[in-house]
């Protein structure tokens, strides 16, 4: 099978596309055939060893696949041989096959193609349990999305519109803030040439945001911030800028505000019963027509230059790899 591969740490441009082995399953295990792959943020950062769980050298970069289950391990009695699914892995999506634990594979949702598919359940996931879960939003509420055009950021303005909060987008340039009218936010801030903490509070009616979810970082956190009314949530989910901030205590203090982080492994690992009824929630909401927005399809040979748009930020949405594409 062909296969990306990660010999040694660095940018995406080091990434080769190879000839490996076709995978066996093991003891509980099931062997997919990838139709597609979708990029995430954490892919880069394994490439590059600056993720909080290191990957061993050589290994497969991909975290986010859907494909058919080409065969089954000892011991495993299902999904059937030829069933949709998709799954998540820590590495070994950008391939044609992958091996995976059977718990970890769900059957592709009705009515999304493999492409949209392979890009759902990560984003979408972390979107929902980003703005409920942890950050407990409700109905009509003021909702602050940072990067707001990329692949969680669209997830979560749109995830959000549809569960009745008002969402204030805030992204660089007029054409990302364009992405995130068009999945229904209600207003704009262009960070790059607005104040972000005096346009979300003139966008809330001078009262402030009850809500942020941050899968950005860098230096707009603090002044998403300082938008919150008092009693705010802020939820950090990653840190697409490359930069961790450090937010001033004292700030959380005066607010009486609630600052939590997400990690969508550790949710499934601690929260199984949370995880079970986000994904009845979000199978309701595609039934209802919701799509990712998916704004690149690549074909594997062109898995280095995918990456680095998602590195710098170029893309808007998910990045999909197709593996017949």
């Amino acid at each position: 099978m062909r296969a990306a591969r990660c010999t040694r740490y660095g940018p995406p441009a080091d990434l080769d596309v190879v000839e490996l082995d076709d995978p066996v399953p093991g003891p509980g295990e099931v062997l997919v055939r990838v139709h597609a792959a979708a990029v995430n943020h954490p892919d880069v950062l394994l490439v590059a060893n600056r993720y909080q769980v290191p990957a061993p050298l050589p290994f497969t970069p991909g975290s986010e696949f859907a494909g058919v289950v080409a065969a089954l391990g000892p011991g495993v009695s299902g999904p059937a041989v030829g069933s949709a699914v998709a799954g998540a892995v820590l590495t070994g999506a950008f391939a044609e096959q992958v091996v995976v634990p059977a718990a970890g594979l769900r059957p592709v949702p009705e009515g999304l193609d493999m492409v949209h598919a392979a890009a759902f359940h990560v984003t979408y996931a972390t979107a929902y349990h980003a703005l409920t879960t942890v950050g407990q939003g409700t109905a009509g509420e003021w909702a602050v999305v940072l990067g707001a055009a990329g692949g969680v950021g669209s997830a979560t303005v749109d995830v959000a519109t549809r569960l009745g909060l008002r969402v204030v987008a805030a992204a660089s340039g007029p054409q990302r803030l364009l992405v995130a009218r068009e999945l229904g936010a209600a207003g704009g801030v262009d960070y790059v040439r607005e104040d972000l903490k005096t346009r979300i509070r003139e966008l809330t009616g001078g009262q402030g945001a009850h809500l942020v979810v941050d899968p950005v970082g860098g230096d707009h956190a603090e002044a998403a911030l300082r938008a919150l009314r008092r009693g705010g949530r802020f939820v950090t989910v990653g840190y697409a800028d490359g930069k961790i901030p450090r937010i001033p205590l004292n700030l959380v203090l005066l607010k009486a505000a609630v600052v939590r982080g997400f990690e969508i492994r550790m949710l499934r690992r601690y929260a199984p019963e949370a995880v079970a009824a986000g994904d009845r929630a979000l199978a309701r909401m595609v039934r209802d027509g919701m799509r990712p927005l998916v704004s690149r399809v690549h074909p594997l040979a062109d898995v280095a230059s995918a990456l680095t748009d998602v590195a710098e930020r170029r893309t808007t949405g998910k990045v999909v790899i197709g593996m017949r594409a």
